[in-house]
């Protein structure tokens, strides 16, 4: 909570409210409204009807439908408009209602909003936020389950940003739309209503008693390439994002390890610094995340940890991510990153 704490205080009056991470995203899209008469809303049923997870219910009928307005469904002219309005000078936040559906707009966001800036001599930029829920663990299937933020990694000029908590979410959305580059900024719905521990045969759990649930109601920020140390720990170190980051923390608390959670929060900017002095201390290294294995974003975390630490490690860097299939809809949880595929994995490098 110091941590919390401390990246408020030059901006935060210090009134907190407990809030999930749709109220918090909620929050921080309604204050950038008030605070920028240029931040603008669209996507597909963001408006009248708030979002189908309702991340922006009430925002059309306090700002109008010049502000927060709904869209046909159209991905690829979603974002190409959003292209546009951020080169005229808006700061555009388009929703794509999934992940999955994000492919339609992608040569857009690759070719026109990563390029603009460099394209234009800085003449144009696209500052624009792209928010969309990703990953699975609510059983929807291959078309609404799917982690595709290793693709966005891969081109420069693109920011990817991935929460964990309502205060990241809240604090780190603020960033984002503030920023002047194009940023993808992926909503971790398994948790958008409270953590999950990896045991889907358990009764859910809200963020309801959460330290990390407790937000603060006005504008601050939560700079981008900062990772998070969920827990400090001598053991090994775990590199995770989005929900994978609480699942990584239950089982090592059930586990009793001493082990060094770090939550990415962001992926590009990357934090190494805080990776590498993690992984020197520990010597040991368990990277997760939902997306599937091959070129997944722990493939470079592995990479970036074998180049810059590698005189420190004392076994080999171990990964437990989803595998190279489609998200299975009767095999969700054989998929899933769950406790026993992690908790394997840490007994491996312990016994290395």
């Amino acid at each position: 909570m110091n941590q919390m704490t401390s990246e408020v205080a030059s901006e935060s009056s210090g009134d907190m409210r407990e809030m999930n991470m749709i109220e918090a995203i909620n929050s921080a899209l309604d204050i950038m409204l008030e605070r920028d008469p240029d931040v603008i809303l669209l996507g597909e049923d963001i408006g009248y009807f708030g979002g189908v997870f309702r991340c922006t219910a009430g925002l059309q009928e306090k700002y109008g439908k010049t502000r927060v307005f709904d869209t046909p469904i159209s991905e690829c002219g979603i974002i190409g408009v959003a292209v546009g309005m951020g080169a005229y000078g808006l700061r555009p936040v388009p929703e794509i209602q999934f992940a999955d559906y994000i492919y339609p707009g992608l040569d857009q966001l690759v070719s026109e909003a990563a390029r603009l800036r460099y394209r234009s001599a800085a003449e144009f930029i696209a500052p624009m936020t792209v928010r969309s829920p990703f990953g699975g663990g609510i059983f929807g299937g291959q078309t609404h389950s799917q982690s595709p933020e290793s693709i966005f990694t891969h081109v420069s000029g693109l920011k990817t940003v991935i929460p964990s908590t309502p205060y990241d979410a809240k604090g780190l959305l603020i960033s984002c739309i503030e920023d002047n580059d194009p940023v993808i900024f992926f909503e971790p719905k398994r948790i958008y209503n409270g953590p999950f521990d990896g045991y889907y045969d358990k009764p859910a759990k809200s963020w309801k008693g959460f330290p990390q649930a407790q937000v603060p109601t006005d504008y601050y920020k939560i700079p981008l390439g900062k990772a998070r140390t969920v827990r400090e720990g001598e053991a090994l170190t775990i590199l995770a994002y989005g929900t994978m980051v609480h699942v990584a923390e239950s089982v090592a608390r059930e586990k009793g390890v001493d082990a060094e959670i770090l939550d990415l929060r962001t992926l590009v900017p990357l934090d190494i610094e805080a990776i590498e002095a993690s992984v020197e201390k520990t010597g040991k290294c368990l990277i997760v995340h939902e997306a599937t294995r091959t070129s997944g974003f722990g493939s470079e975390l592995s990479a970036l940890v074998q180049e810059r630490c590698f005189y420190h490690l004392e076994a080999p860097i171990e990964r437990v991510t989803g595998f190279d299939t489609p998200y299975p809809h009767s095999l969700e949880w054989a998929y899933f990153p769950g406790p026993v595929r992690i908790g394997e994995a840490i007994d491996k490098l312990l016994e290395a």
